[in-house]
């Protein structure tokens, strides 16, 4: 592993232990060459993802993508990063376990907002903004509309 410091390609891995409840390895490294330490995490890849956006281009799957999305939809939301953590393993893992290669960007978004909605009504709010592109306050009402149980069923307006 190269020092991310001084660029020697000889580090030296000082400690490591299981992370992410037993799906990653959290390694310790020293550089001999300027004494730097710096962490890195080992994890299970299945397959090489390719996501094929909706105008037809190809990129490979980026995990780091993934997490700043995730993260910036839960920023300021009370949720402990171990589970946000948890969470954007599990889509990575679901994704990898579809057996396709080439995964739908539609599909990759979907997956988030169900996980979000698991998690946090106003992440998944804010993500699917971005995700469907809302332009305009109407296009936020109609989509909470539909998050909130039919007010006629749950409260019955009284008879006149």
């Amino acid at each position: 592993m190269r020092c991310p410091f001084c660029g020697n390609i000889d580090t030296q891995v000082k400690d490591s232990r299981p992370a992410e409840e037993h799906v990653s390895i959290r390694r310790r490294r020293f550089c001999p060459a300027c004494g730097g330490r710096f962490t890195t995490y080992e994890r299970v890849q299945l397959r090489d993802l390719v996501v094929v956006k909706s105008n037809g281009r190809r990129e490979d799957f980026d995990r780091d993508k993934l997490e700043r999305s995730v993260r910036i939809a839960l920023q300021k939301r009370p949720i402990d990063p171990e589970r946000i953590e948890q969470m954007i393993s599990g889509i990575v893992r679901r994704l990898e376990s579809m057996g396709e290669t080439d995964i739908s960007s539609k599909i990759v978004g979907e997956i988030v907002m169900e996980s979000l909605a698991r998690i946090d009504t106003v992440a998944y709010v804010r993500f699917a903004s971005v995700y469907k592109n809302f332009q305009e306050a109407d296009d936020f009402d109609r989509f909470v509309s539909e998050l909130r149980p039919d007010d006629t069923v749950a409260n019955p307006k009284p008879d006149a």
